[in-house]
C-alpha cells in the first residue's frame, strides 16, 4: 500500500480573514481590560480609604473626633491617599 498525502489548499482570503478577525478580538478585549483594571483600582482605593477613614474614627474618637464615611470621601482618600485623608479630616474640623 502506497501511502497518499492529501495537501488541503487552504485560500489565502480565509488566511487573511481569520488574521483580521483574531486583530480584532485582541483589540476588543484590550478596550475591555483597561477600564475595568481601573474600575478595579478604583474600587480597591475606596475600600483602603474606608479602612483608613476607620482608623482616623478609631484615634479620633479617643478625643471626641468623628468623620463621615461614605463612598465620597473613601473615594477620595482611596484615589488621594494620606493628602485626601488630610483634607477629609481638614475639611471636617473647618465644617
Amino acid at each position: 500500500m502506497d501511502a497518499e498525502v492529501f495537501f488541503v489548499q487552504i485560500p489565502w482570503e480565509l488566511i487573511l480573514s481569520f488574521a483580521i478577525g483574531l486583530t480584532l478580538l485582541c483589540l476588543i478585549g484590550y478596550l475591555l481590560l483597561v477600564p475595568m483594571r481601573f474600575m478595579w483600582r478604583l474600587m480597591a482605593g475606596g475600600v483602603m480609604g474606608a479602612l483608613a477613614l476607620g482608623l482616623i474614627n478609631l484615634l479620633g474618637g479617643l478625643m471626641g473626633f468623628n468623620v463621615e464615611i461614605n463612598p465620597f470621601t473613601a473615594m477620595a482618600v482611596g484615589f488621594l491617599g494620606l493628602p485626601g485623608a488630610a483634607l477629609v479630616v481638614a475639611l471636617q474640623l473647618l465644617l
